[in-house]
C-alpha cells in the first residue's frame, strides 16, 4: 500500500493562531476595562507574531485600550481638578448653599 499523496486531515496539519482567542478577549476587556484589555491584546499580539500570524483582533483591542485608557485617565484627571476646586470655594465661602455666577455649591458644615 502506496501512502496517501495528500494529508488525509488537512484540519489537523494547518497550523492555529496561538494568540487568536487571547485577542478576542483583550479587544473585549479593552472596551470594558481598558489598561486590562491593553494589556491581554499586546500580549496575544506578541504571542501571535512570533508564531508568524498578524493578529488584527489583538491590534484592534491595543488600539481601543489606549484609546479608552487615556480618556479614562483624562476624566479622572478633570475629575480630581473639579473635586479640588470645589473644595476650595467650600473652604472659601463656609456651609451652606451657595451661588458663585451659574455654579451652585452645597458645602457641608
Amino acid at each position: 500500500m502506496t501512502a496517501a499523496p495528500y494529508p488525509t486531515n488537512p484540519a489537523a496539519n494547518a497550523a492555529a493562531d496561538p494568540g487568536r482567542t487571547m485577542g478576542i478577549v483583550g479587544l473585549v476587556l479593552s472596551i470594558f476595562i481598558p489598561i486590562v484589555g491593553l494589556i491581554v491584546s499586546i500580549i496575544a499580539r506578541r504571542k501571535s507574531k512570533l508564531a508568524g500570524f498578524a493578529n488584527t483582533l489583538a491590534l484592534v483591542g491595543i488600539i481601543i485600550g489606549v484609546v479608552f485608557t487615556v480618556l479614562g485617565l483624562g476624566g479622572t484627571a478633570a475629575g480630581i481638578v473639579a473635586a479640588v476646586h470645589a473644595a476650595h470655594q467650600c473652604a472659601d465661602l463656609g456651609p451652606g448653599v451657595h451661588q458663585v455666577g451659574s455654579t451652585t455649591y452645597t458645602c457641608g458644615g
